[in-house]
């Protein structure tokens, strides 16, 4: 089965904790501090694997965590880093943080990589706090914590042609001839479950990859049929063939058949609405083909001038042409693929997603979207302050040692956790709570 769409869970490493040590040898009887630095917490790493072509090997697993740095050691030795985890997806997978939709990633390039989620930085040894007044400094900086994220990975096709058409109008058949691939061919919908790619090999620099996409019907765009499953892969395409069936051979009217997909893939996305096209009139050995494709010219002829502005720029370049074929017997293929090599490479590349889309890589330890800490009163009228960032610097903090106590107090203060405590109309002796430990606050 081809899967083109897969949610995961990441979680990168927390960053290894600081220790307070002091030096202790013999003939030595008080040495300075010497706790060592915490290691680095392992990355989440998404590579571009050239050997896969589907996500199917993430329906079997579907977490992912990277090992935590290791706390420091005596002597001032920093721990060890945590190993990253590094996940291999197929060219041209799009990477998105599912809660907000963002895009973290779009992963083109053979080999390309990517830190999705970084690892929390180690924490500091209590050598770090050592100065002239502070020379026995008995704490040290905890480890940054590392991030859970859930991800969609989506996989779009680098294909430079995709051949659209409602389902059962002969793409499969037009691949086959074309190219190398082998797709499965029936007299039935949906016969293709999976985009199918292949090369057609034209003059030198003019070849091309072509995919047959799962075919169109009317609602695909609100995901009725294939759907978005179809819609997703033509992004990415320079060019589409629209196979038509100039036959009507199931009664339908081969224009308005035109004008269905056309409206599908506006709906889907505006952009794809002006994606140049080569129309291939499919079945013109059939009865009434010939008769239909006059009044196809006619009507597309007109379509053309009422959308001349969205056009012009197209068909300057060689698109927007008809060409009669009869995929079943290779008749006016050649013809159809040797046109399509020639202006497939001066068609403009496509983002694989719309510029209005925030492109940010996440850097999970050094995110500053949120705050710092939060403050706010519970019913019992006691100050919750609460946020990773205040309760790694609690937990990292001595409460028994004076010099600590001062130091945690010192930054409460240059972090603007007082002014925000007495903003909201702290008192003397008023309760507050950081994490699972309440005190009295004292101006």
């Amino acid at each position: 089965m081809f899967i083109d769409r897969a949610v995961i869970f990441v979680r990168s490493g927390n960053g290894g904790h600081g220790i307070a040590a002091f030096h202790r040898e013999k003939f030595v009887a008080a040495g300075g501090p010497d706790g060592g630095d915490g290691g680095r917490g392992g990355n989440v790493i998404f590579v571009v694997d050239e050997g896969s072509s589907t996500l199917a090997d993430f329906r079997y697993k579907r977490k992912y965590s990277a090992e935590n740095g290791e706390n420091g050691k005596k002597n001032k030795m920093t721990g060890k880093n945590g190993a990253d985890v590094i996940i291999k997806v197929p060219q041209g997978t799009i990477i998105k943080e599912k809660n907000s939709g963002r895009v973290l990633a779009d992963m083109i390039t053979p080999g390309e990589q990517r830190i999705i989620a970084k690892g929390g930085k180690g924490g500091l040894g209590n050598y770090h706090f050592a100065t002239a007044t502070r020379q026995v400094p008995n704490f040290a900086k905890g480890g940054q914590p590392g991030v859970e994220m859930e991800l969609v990975l989506e996989l779009k096709l680098l294909a430079d042609v995709g051949l659209v058409g409602f389902p059962n109008v002969g793409k499969s058949t037009l691949l086959s001839v074309t190219t190398g691939a082998r797709p499965e061919i029936a007299n039935y919908h949906f016969t293709t479950l999976k985009p199918n790619l292949g090369v057609v090999y034209c003059d030198e620099g003019n070849s091309f990859v072509l995919a047959d996409i799962p075919g169109l019907i009317e609602g695909a765009s609100d995901g009725l049929g294939l759907g978005h499953t179809f819609l997703r892969h033509v992004e990415r395409t320079r060019l589409i063939v629209h196979v038509i069936d100039m036959s009507g051979s199931e009664g339908r009217d081969p224009f308005e058949d035109f004008l269905t997909i056309n409206n599908e893939l506006s709906l889907y996305s505006p952009a794809l609405a002006k994606r140049p096209q080569i129309i291939a009139a499919n079945k013109m050995d059939e009865n009434g083909a010939a008769e239909n494709l006059v009044i196809f010219k006619e009507k597309l002829n007109a379509w053309l001038e009422a959308n001349e502005e969205e056009v012009a720029d197209a068909v300057e370049l060689g698109a927007w042409k008809i060409f009669e074929i009869c995929a079943a017997i290779a008749e006016g293929t050649t013809q159809l693929m040797a046109y399509t090599g020639s202006i497939v490479h001066k068609m403009p590349l496509n983002p694989a997603f719309d510029e209005a889309d925030e492109y940010v890589l996440y850097d999970a330890a050094e995110d500053e979207d949120g705050p710092l800490f939060t403050v706010s009163i519970d019913e019992d009228g006691v100050f919750v302050i609460e946020g990773a960032w205040i309760e790694q610097v609690f937990n990292s903090v001595n409460l028994a040692d004076n010099e600590s106590s001062q130091y945690f107090q010192r930054l409460l203060r240059t972090k603007g956790v007082i002014d925000e405590l007495e903003r909201l109309g702290i008192q003397e002796e008023d309760t507050v709570r950081i994490a699972d430990t309440e005190f009295d606050f004292v101006f």
